[in-house]
């Protein structure tokens, strides 16, 4: 009895003090929460005083001095006149359409790509792949003047098409597929190929059920890409009835003046569906990154 009496709070304070070691903050802890707030407020504060400055009249929108976070007089009137003039939201649609034709053809390319490289063995394979991951490394802004040059020639200028087929080369996604692919275990396409099913049938039934998450990541990322792209719309689209939405706000929406409170309403719509695509993603996003190894 005395030695149980004498074990039973040792035993007892055991796990107790597991659980005071667990829940110890360190430095490097903490550090890393601070670093990931200031960072998280840093993000904020823009997108904070655009929404503030969406809902105020133009007059104190254009007062510099002194800030106000809060409008004195709360107004829409920004966000009216952008849906009377029409153009913000034929820029929008236009933006959704190319964004969703880039997102596609990429997403299919470069499956079918990251799957010839992961598990086909053909002459050339490691050229063919070095060179393009060499694709990589070059900057977007080195092909334009031949990627125009080919879309005029094609008579795709002013075109959704001349928009969006220049965007679907993405030699970074096919290296994140194929680092997916490769991580899958065989067992599941030999099961595949011992009932009959070919290279086509076993990427649709067994690759890309098992590739839920990063197929999300790598089409989230891609239609935010193609939403976002300024340079290359810039160049194609002339007419404005075929402008995406950040070529409309540059170039259409300055001819009208320095409206403050009209361009931070027109801004704040224009990242409201990214965020609505990143809320609603966000784990698959999470998902797909963690599975490839990226940081």
């Amino acid at each position: 009895m005395t030695a149980l009496q004498t074990r039973t709070p040792s035993s007892e304070t055991g796990p107790r003090t597991v659980k005071r070691r667990r829940g110890r903050i360190t430095a490097g802890t903490a550090l890393v929460y601070f670093a990931a707030f200031f960072l998280a407020v840093l993000w904020l504060v823009p997108l904070l005083w655009a929404l503030s400055t969406s809902f105020k009249t133009e007059t104190e929108a254009s007062l510099g001095q002194p800030i106000r976070w809060i409008p004195d007089e709360w107004s829409v009137e920004g966000y009216r006149v952008l849906f009377e003039r029409g153009d913000h939201v034929m820029w929008m649609i236009n933006s959704t359409l190319v964004s969703v034709i880039v997102t596609v053809l990429t997403l299919v390319l470069c499956v079918l790509a990251a799957y010839g490289f992961s598990r086909l063995d053909f002459p050339g394979k490691k050229v063919v792949y070095a060179v393009i991951l060499a694709g990589i490394m070059v900057p977007q802004q080195a092909l334009i003047i031949p990627m125009f040059d080919v879309v005029s020639a094609l008579r795709m200028v002013d075109t959704y098409w001349g928009l969006a087929l220049p965007q679907v080369v993405a030699p970074v996604m096919i290296f994140i597929l194929k680092r997916f692919f490769d991580a899958i275990p065989r067992d599941y396409e030999e099961a595949a190929r011992i009932d009959g099913a070919g290279h086509l049938r076993t990427l649709w039934s067994v690759i890309l059920p098992l590739s839920g998450p990063i197929l999300a990541a790598v089409g989230i990322f891609t239609f935010i890409g193609s939403w976002n792209n300024f340079l290359w719309p810039l160049l194609v689209a002339n007419d404005p009835s075929i402008m995406t939405l950040p070529v409309g706000l540059g170039v259409v929406a300055g001819g009208y003046g320095l409206l403050y409170a009209q361009n931070m309403a027109a801004a704040v719509l224009g990242a409201l569906p990214l965020l609505i695509v990143f809320m609603l993603f966000q784990k698959q996003i999470v998902k797909g990154v963690a599975g490839v190894g990226l940081k």
